[in-house]
Formats: C-alpha cells, structure tokens, sequence
C-alpha cells in the first residue's frame, strides 16, 4: 500500500499524522523511546499517498529550493535578560517576538511538566511564547501542536531539521508556503526518552515531583552552559555538582544543579551518542549547511567567540525571506563567511557504539541504576582509545619520547 506501513524506520517528525484526512495514523514511542508512526485502521486507509508525500525520510532530496545568496551571522538579543535566558544568543526568541508584533502566531517546543515530554504548542502573545526559551533536548512531540495551525494563518515553526523538511513538504502540498517562516538548528541528534525517564525517575526519589526543568545556563559562562537545572515539589538530597549553584540556591528546596563538564550522565549518554535515534546514525541529512529552513540558528562555538560567555547564536538565511526577518528582529547581527559561523557544528552523521544494543536493554531494565548505564559507555571508550593505541604503536613511542625529553630537560 501507498503509506508510511511499509517504512521501517523514520524520523518521527508526526507530519504524516497531520496531514492523514482519515485520522488513521497515531504518534507513539516505540520499545526504544522514539516516535513511530502507527496505522489504526488499515482497513480505512484510501491509498491516498499524502502521508508518503510529506515523509521526509521517504524522500532523498531536500523540500527547499536554496536561494543562492545565503548570508551567515554571528547574532544576539539586543536584550540582555533575552540573551541571560536562552542557550545562546536568543535569536529564536526575537524571531518569535517579532512576528508575533505583527499579528503572526508560533508554533514552537515547551517541556510539558504533567506529561514529562517536549511538546510543539501555539504561542500567540510574547507571554506564551516564553516557555520555549532554551533548548530541550529530548524528542518533541509534535502532533498536537501541528493540528492546531490553521492553513489560513501566519506562523512561526521552529523544529528539528528532519521536522522542518517534512513540515515544507505539507505546505507545498497545500500551496500555503508564503504563510510560513521555518526554522531549524544544528541538531547533534535526539536522545531516547528511555533516557529522559530513567533520568528524571532517580531524580524524583531524592526531590518528589518535578516541577520544572531547564537544560543549560549560563551562571559558570556560556561555554560551560551544558548544565540541568532541576527544581522538584520537596527537599530532598541535592546533587553536590557544583558548590557555586547550591550557594545561590541553598535557600530553595529540591533544587538538583548537574553539568556536563562534571559528569552529568543524562548529558554524558546523549552528547557521547550513546543512545539516539537510528535515522540519527544512519539517514540524517540535515548535518551542516543542508537545510530545509528559511533560518538556521545554534551555538556559534570555534576561535572567533571563544572569549564570549555571554553567549552567541550562529544565525543563517538560506532564504531572502529568512534573512529579511533577521535583519528586523531586536539583534546585533555580524556577518561572517559560514565556514566562522558553522565552525564546530557536526559535518557528518554520529557513530552508532558497538555497545548501542546493550545500553538500550539496560535503559529499558527499570531495575538498573544510570550510573550503570554510563559506566558501561565509559568502558565502551577506553577500550576503543585502547585498540587506537594498539594500531598506531608509533603514536605510543613519540609520546614516550616527548616526556622523556621533557623529564632529561630539566
């Protein structure tokens, strides 16, 4: 049959769910913490092939014909609470804002504290588009938030790049194009929500009931941001992380402080590609410049901002209509070849580990602590670090050699 039955992977963007007339497909997560596409009723379905149409995954190409004259940027909020707040430079936010002074409404990701999950939802006011300052970095949900947009409206989407190429795909299906702006990021990958639920299910023994989360900060410098912020319904044990947060915070109750430069292992899996997505590994092609997006935006790290802790957004208009609204939103922007802006952003597809299958079954084993999880990534590394010594011996000796001629030096 003509519909997404027949994929055996994809990325789970949710835009088949959307366009389906027959309201047939479903977005579940699957045994492995991703969301998956079901049919409900095949019986039902017409072979009408839109939900093959929009798939992405199904498609080899990109949906966006490139401008040609694509204009990179380094970007951040004119506003410094703006800029304190978000990942990096806050160039999202002010997107979002300044449509939305002009009567547009935008569809982008909260954390949905009762559910435990990302969502897309419609932010009308500056009010409502506050919840999506900051990444989150877990898989969105994105069909609730998707079957809200009215074609007839003005809209903001801000999404994963896999997301916003099957999203394009629905509107050129509808000729209602020019009613939308889309913006991507540079995506490392999405992480198993088998991951999250261990994670935050440790948490809540020491600290009750979550009641809110933030994925990075800048309170140690933009660079060191990589940081959860954790703030649960009870005292419980603090996780001593770091002194400097729980000396600001040692009034609150249940606050949980981790960062990624001092082991967090919620980051420590996802950032050492321990656990995500098989289209993560094996079919994304959004690494880099490859883009579906009217605006690309992310973390402009390398040499040119290294000495910035405040926190700097790469910013670039693959589109004239995507560079328009950043040369009229409440930012500096500073124009630089797209080899600055892009530098340390990934060119390739992550490498699945060889231990992949045995880190999902523990993530799936209730029983078995995340300390576990992450010592057997840590294994996994030094016996590869280990087996790269072993073939290239000569490596080994010069190294040897060097410290040798340091120690006879002195």
């Amino acid at each position: 049959m003509n519909n997404i039955s027949s994929l055996n992977d994809c990325y789970g963007c949710g835009v088949c769910a959307v366009v389906c007339n027959r309201k047939i497909i479903e977005i579940r997560l699957n045994e492995d913490g991703f969301y998956e596409p079901y049919i409900t009723d095949v019986s039902r379905c017409t072979d009408c092939g839109l939900c093959r149409d929009v798939c992405a995954y199904s498609q080899d190409g990109l949906s966006l014909v490139k401008w040609g004259n694509e204009k990179s940027y380094a970007a951040w909020s004119n506003d410094s609470e703006v800029r304190s707040k978000s990942s990096s430079g806050g160039v999202g936010f002010e997107l979002g804002r300044t449509l939305i002074n002009r009567g547009y409404r935008v569809c982008a990701v909260h954390y949905n504290i009762a559910s435990k999950r990302a969502e897309h939802y419609i932010a009308a006011t500056i009010e409502e588009l506050m919840p999506s300052i900051g990444s989150k970095y877990i898989p969105s949900y994105t069909v609730d938030g998707f079957r809200a947009l009215d074609r007839k409206g003005k809209y903001l989407l801000i999404g994963t790049p896999c997301q916003i190429d099957s999203f394009r795909r629905y509107i050129q299906r509808f000729k209602i194009e020019d009613n939308f702006l889309l913006v991507d990021f540079f995506c490392h990958g999405v992480p198993s929500m088998l991951l999250w639920d261990k994670y935050i299910k440790e948490i809540e023994k020491e600290m009750g009931e979550i009641t809110n989360v933030s994925w990075r900060n800048k309170l140690t410098g933009w660079h060191d941001s990589w940081a959860m912020f954790i703030e649960g319904g009870q005292y419980g044990k603090i996780a001593e992380k770091l002194d400097y947060y729980n000396e600001i915070d040692k009034e609150k109750r249940g606050i949980y402080n981790s960062r990624f430069s001092q082991g967090d292992s919620f980051y420590c899996l996802f950032l050492g590609d321990a656990c995500l997505g098989k289209a993560c590994y094996d079919k994304c092609k959004y690494k880099y410049n490859n883009s579906s997006a009217d605006i690309r935006i992310g973390d402009l790290w390398g040499k040119t901002y290294q000495n910035n802790e405040e926190g700097v957004s790469a910013a670039i208009a693959f589109t004239f209509k995507g560079n328009t609204l950043l040369k009229e939103c409440n930012c500096k922007l500073i124009e630089h070849p797209f080899e600055v802006v892009a530098e340390g952003q990934m060119k390739e597809c992550p490498k699945r580990p060889s231990c992949f299958l045995h880190i999902m079954s523990l993530l799936r084993n209730e029983n078995v602590p995340l300390t576990e999880v992450l010592q057997l990534l840590l294994s996994y590394e030094k016996r590869k670090r280990n087996i790269n010594r072993l073939k290239h011996p000569m490596s080994i000796v010069g190294n040897v050699l060097k410290r040798m001629k340091k120690y006879l030096c002195r």
